[in-house]
């Protein structure tokens, strides 16, 4: 049976991709130099958040994730990043493959949030791969690659800013239910306000206003909203 290694070469931002996407470049190894007619390979990516270190800024991004740093110990573990598959072509030995990754700003998603909290350094991933191989040099044969192949891969977290930037340069979004949105709307409407921006600062004001100004209750803000979202 062919014994198949991988390790990962580098990551990099899409800049030609319709939405936020990282592109990794895979090496894969054959044993014994086999002929392989073509791989097709699946791909889990879990971010292991054990194996880096945190300054007080990101522990505080971090906490809705694992809590206060003094209960890291049993809280902080893997994140599921992504699983992805990609047919690899037919090789002698060894190749290099791009494994492209679609990405989501959603920071409803454990990942993002945790991308989101990094200021700097590298975020280190764990890269599980299985799937099938279609090799043979004189005929045609059927081998599985099994889960326990893997490669580790340490991504600057420059890259992932990177590639915000492409697609939302300076900005981010939040996903909100339907009934939400009408309500944001329809109190966007009867303040008169320009922008979803100018909407979400209105609502910050009553919430915590500035300095020497009374405090509106939101209630009066956005009575729709406190409505359906009342027990």
């Amino acid at each position: 049976m062919t014994e198949f290694s991988f390790a990962c070469e580098g990551v990099r931002a899409d800049p030609y991709a319709a939405g936020p996407t990282l592109v990794f470049r895979l090496r894969v190894t054959a044993s014994g130099r086999a002929r392989v007619h073509a791989l097709a390979l699946r791909c889990q990516i879990r971010i292991e958040p054990v194996r880096r270190g945190y300054d007080d800024e990101e522990a505080a991004g971090l906490a809705d994730l694992f809590g206060e740093r003094s209960r890291w110990g049993g809280t902080m573990q893997p994140v599921q990043f992504a699983q992805v598959s990609v047919m690899v072509p037919s090789f002698t030995g060894e190749t290099e493959t791009d494994l492209v990754v679609p990405c989501t700003y959603d920071m409803d998603i454990a990942a993002s949030r945790y991308f989101g909290a990094l200021t700097g350094g590298e975020v280190p991933l764990l890269m599980l791969f299985s799937g099938t191989a279609f090799t043979g040099a004189g005929g045609f044969q059927v081998e599985p690659v099994p889960w326990d192949r893997e490669a580790s891969c340490r991504m600057p977290v420059a890259v992932w800013r990177e590639m915000l930037h492409q697609h939302f340069p300076g900005c981010g979004w939040i996903r909100l239910p339907r009934e939400t949105m009408d309500a944001l709307l329809a109190f966007r409407s009867r303040a008169s306000l320009p922008s979803w921006e100018a909407t979400v600062h209105a609502l910050l004001d009553a919430a915590e206003p500035p300095v020497g100004r009374d405090r509106t209750p939101l209630e009066a803000l956005l009575p729709r909203v406190t409505e359906r979202t009342s027990p």
